[in-house]
């Protein structure tokens, strides 16, 4: 069996990744947990000679020389791979992440709406930051094709390796590759600028003349794109700033305030029904408010700001993102909680929510807006509960008063009753059938009112259900499902 046989055969088991170590059948990344493959295990010398079988001189001697080596294979009519060759204990091994030839958009993905906005950017830096394997080059790619889709702009890429191929259409691309294309990212980020870019985008910023060069085009009026592994908008920043000398340290965060128009850092989740895996987003645009914090380093308040920016600005921290996964029922709540790094603030905001939602009438309603990541759509929805709540509560303090005053009017006519009729009798009858008369006028009115905020709240619901049945059919396929 060919290493092009073992891809063939993760493709249609619907792996994501392909494990290849000494003493070891090889390993399937299946919705995101190993599965070895019922086979004999590879023996080293087998697996050194299916390995340097695929490479060509010069990645031989790359490997030879830094004992690891990445780079693009593609297995034709099947998928791209990207693999990483490398020495463990003396002996070669490698991993293949599979890169499809065709790669969902970023509503196929499910992501936060906010995210398009980033394609439609004239100038600065979009960061999209994450660990290993959690989304950030499809995130990415589906960027660049919505630029390249919509578009007339020159779009020049710098990976190592090339992952996902992109085609001319409205937009020009230029993809290189480091190690075929080009010696290094700096180089060729030096020669991208002399190409006549509009965009950049640089698969990812992993030392510091790459940063130094990205800061640069960014602030010479290119919108760049790229990447790291980091955990969060705050801690990306904070790094970035670290990798720089400290006494240059007050100049990067002015740069960085200037530039930096958003980070989207993700996380891939387990979902409940078990069949895949689901991306949590954090999201932080650029606000005058948020350049602030950047520029006087006050990093500790970004958090606070992300989350009281979801309505407005359309920002939300990874626990918000949890949050929503947990309320539409995607993620189940100890996953979640898990999966934070402040689990306690989300166990807080959950028991918030849902207590809220005990309170409420248990009749079923429709599904909740898409998509399933975005928590602005039930801050909206909690908003409007807010208010159809006070106005309830009004409708019912209206009632009791005017309850209370047909009592007093009552008690008014029993007295009378024992008593010879007086002259104003007639008319107090009157006014007691005229207040009778308003109060069911106002009765109706509030009825009114509460239907009709009963009407937008199901409008609201109803609205998503379309983009729903598109998401439920996109969860039966597509690159995070494994």
């Amino acid at each position: 069996m060919t290493i092009d046989d073992l891809l063939r055969y993760a493709v249609d088991q619907e792996a994501s990744d392909l494990h290849l170590k000494p003493m070891r059948p090889p390993l399937l990344r299946i919705k995101g947990k190993l599965v070895p493959i019922a086979t004999e295990p590879l023996s080293p010398d087998t697996l050194r000679k299916l390995i340097e079988g695929m490479l060509p001189e010069r990645l031989k001697r790359q490997l030879d020389e830094q004992c690891a080596v990445d780079f693009g294979h593609s297995v034709a009519g099947i998928s791209r791979f990207r693999a990483s060759v490398f020495v463990q204990r003396g002996t070669l091994a490698v991993v293949f992440r599979r890169v499809p030839f065709e790669f969902p958009t970023l509503e196929d993905w499910g992501l936060p709406d906010i995210l398009a906005s980033f394609a439609t950017l004239q100038q600065g830096l979009v960061l999209i930051v994450g660990p290993t394997g959690s989304g950030k080059s499809s995130t990415l790619a589906a960027l660049m094709r919505l630029i390249v889709d919509a578009r007339t702009d020159h779009l020049v890429t710098i990976e190592d390796p090339i992952e996902y191929l992109l085609k001319d259409s409205a937009g020009a691309v230029t993809q290189r590759e480091v190690g075929t294309d080009t010696p290094s990212f700096q180089a060729a980020l030096r020669n991208a600028l002399r190409q006549d870019p509009d965009i950049i985008m640089v698969g990812e910023m992993r030392d510091l003349p790459t940063i130094q060069t990205v800061l640069t085009a960014a602030e010479t009026g290119h919108l760049v794109f790229s990447t790291m592994h980091t955990n969060s908008a705050a801690q990306t920043i904070d790094r970035i700033i670290d990798l720089f000398p400290e006494g240059s340290h007050r100049q990067i965060r002015q740069q960085l305030a200037n530039v930096l128009q958003g980070i989207v850092s993700m996380k891939l989740v387990e979902r409940a029904d078990g069949v895949g895996l689901v991306a949590a987003v954090e999201v932080l645009t650029q606000t005058p408010r948020v350049a602030k914090l950047i520029a006087e380093g006050t990093l500790e308040a970004l958090e606070e700001e992300i989350e009281s920016s979801v309505v407005y600005h359309r920002m939300q921290s990874m626990n918000q993102s949890l949050a929503a996964l947990v309320l539409h029922g995607v993620v189940t709540r100890e996953v979640a909680l898990a999966t934070s790094t402040r689990p306690g603030d989300l166990d807080l905001m959950l028991r918030k929510i849902l207590y809220a939602a005990d309170a409420r009438t248990d009749e079923e309603g429709d599904g909740m807006a898409q998509p399933l990541s975005d928590f602005s759509k039930i801050q909206e929805l909690q908003e409007i509960k807010k208010l159809y709540d006070e106005m309830q509560e009004r409708v019912r303090q209206d009632l009791q008063d005017k309850d209370l005053e047909i009592e007093r009017l009552r008690e008014a006519l029993s007295d009378r009753e024992g008593r010879p009729a007086a002259p104003d009798e007639a008319a107090l009858r009157a006014e007691n059938e005229r207040l009778g008369r308003q109060i069911a006028l106002v009765r109706q009115e509030y009825e009114a009112k509460i239907d009709r905020l009963n009407a937008r709240i199901r409008e609201l619901s109803a609205s998503s259900a379309p983009a729903a049945a598109a998401a439920g059919e996109a969860d039966k396929k597509g690159f995070f499902r494994r």
